[in-house]
């Protein structure tokens, strides 16, 4: 698995989205895969609570004849936290501030999810979305610099 193709996924979709403050990339499980987040955020406890959220959910749509669930959507007095599946074995978690425009936040994660989940599964042919990827690169050290510093 490309860790590097995930973390330029999570930062991609920060580019294009603003407000969000914080992504992950776990397991069903609530496993941590990958993790763009602040140091305030543990990203294995956010790892496994969404993957229970994501769970509980899923189950709901299920027993209520829903069909598959394609997200859920927490919301605070200070943010939301969407969670999305990826595919059935794993899930991204993406953090928002009060201002992150929610609807262009699910138009925008499509794309990404898919490709997170060919790079997951190893299907995906390098560069996974290459234009993006590099610009997405280059703006991160901008974006967050304690995570420049790290080398992430």
């Amino acid at each position: 698995m490309d860790h590097k193709a995930l973390t330029r996924e999570m930062r991609g979709l920060r580019e294009q989205v603003s407000g969000i403050t914080d992504t992950a990339v776990a397991a069903a499980d609530g496993l941590l895969i990958a993790a763009d987040t602040a140091d305030s955020i543990d990203p294995e406890g956010l790892a496994a609570l969404a993957a229970a959220g994501l769970g509980l959910a899923r189950r709901t749509a299920e027993a209520t004849s829903r069909g598959a669930l394609h997200r859920t959507v927490a919301y605070g007095s200070h943010g939301c936290a969407a969670f999305y599946a990826v595919g059935d074995t794993a899930l991204m978690v993406v953090l928002g501030d009060e201002g992150m425009d929610v609807e262009r936040l699910h138009r925008a994660t499509q794309p990404t999810l898919r490709r997170i989940d060919l790079i997951l599964t190893d299907r995906a042919e390098w560069p996974v979305h290459a234009e993006q990827s590099v610009h997405a690169e280059q703006s991160v050290h901008a974006a967050r610099p304690e995570r420049a510093a790290e080398g992430v």
